[in-house]
């Protein structure tokens, strides 16, 4: 349970993270610049070219698809538009990096013009086409290639989104830290991952816990939430880091049902009070209304 005593204690416990200045990642895209950090939270929209991504709604049967749907989703206000031809789920087939290039490839270059493109993927051979075809963002999802990746985001002086993660890639099956309190692990985990990725060039990094991805030990649908509400709502408490916190708001299909596409609204919540600064969602619009509502009754 949270409650609002819980909030309190959590504020009075661990308060001072708040004073720690965060540097903004700004990327200029073709409607001018998009600022990820303290101000408006920052809506990142996601397109899934895989068949086998479980939020139907978001998934575009071929590239065409996917340039309208990314136009459709940066009308609703997503500042960047992330794109990835793999789906991250237990169950789904992985897809060879070629196959990759040939479904975002024109997909990016169909949007770039539209929004700020961001590609999700952990293959050297992709992130080079994606970033040459005119993506400004790299979602880093696997560890295996990072020194490659990182220094393909340098050549291309392209922002990185590091996710939480010691496997090959977040499609390897890895437990979430058992730990009570996870942000210690956090900060442990990215701290000498941001100062790598400055070694190698990269100047403009933000940092996502992973609460979007699938651990073996949270199988159980209402732990997982329960993990991931806990996790969202301590966003602040890695501003130490110095970077920007992106957060991919859950969809609980288990605690929403057949209103499951408000979920992600409902988590934005939490997030947008924990401090998240970018919002990976796969529904741009309830996102925009419920932050801009956020904005107007002065709730943060």
């Amino acid at each position: 349970m949270i409650t609002l005593s819980d909030l309190a204690a959590l504020h009075d416990a661990h308060g001072d993270a708040w004073a720690s200045p965060v540097a903004p990642v700004v990327v200029e895209g073709p409607r001018g610049s998009v600022v990820i950090g303290d101000g408006p939270v920052t809506v990142m929209g996601c397109v899934n070219l895989s068949r086998d991504s479980t939020y139907r709604e978001s998934v575009a049967t071929s590239p065409a698809d996917a340039v309208r749907m990314g136009r459709v989703q940066a009308a609703q206000g997503a500042a960047i538009i992330d794109l990835g031809a793999e789906s991250s789920t237990a169950r789904a087939a992985r897809v060879t990096a070629d196959d990759q290039i040939e479904a975002l490839v024109p997909t990016v270059k169909g949007l770039a013009a539209e929004a700020v493109v961001s590609v999700e993927t952990y293959e050297p051979d992709v992130v080079r086409a994606c970033l040459g075809a005119g993506a400004r963002i790299l979602n880093m999802t696997g560890r295996e290639h990072e020194d490659d990746m990182l220094a393909l985001a340098a050549e291309y002086d392209a922002a990185v989104v590091l996710c939480f993660g010691e496997t090959a890639n977040v499609r390897e099956i890895s437990d979430v830290p058992p730990d009570e309190d996870p942000v210690p692990v956090l900060l442990d985990h990215f701290a000498p991952r941001i100062a790598h990725a400055r070694e190698l060039g990269v100047d403009r990094v933000v940092i996502d816990p992973g609460m979007g991805f699938y651990y073996s030990n949270l199988v159980d649908p209402i732990t997982r939430a329960r993990h991931q509400a806990r996790v969202l709502l301590q966003g602040f408490r890695l501003r130490p880091l110095g970077v920007p916190v992106c957060n991919a708001v859950p969809h609980s299909f288990d605690l929403f049902g057949d209103e499951f596409r408000k979920a992600e609204g409902f988590f934005g919540v939490l997030a947008t009070l924990g401090g998240t600064h970018l919002v990976r969602t796969h529904e741009p619009a309830h996102l925009r209304v419920v932050l801009r509502s956020m904005d107007e009754l002065d709730v943060r």
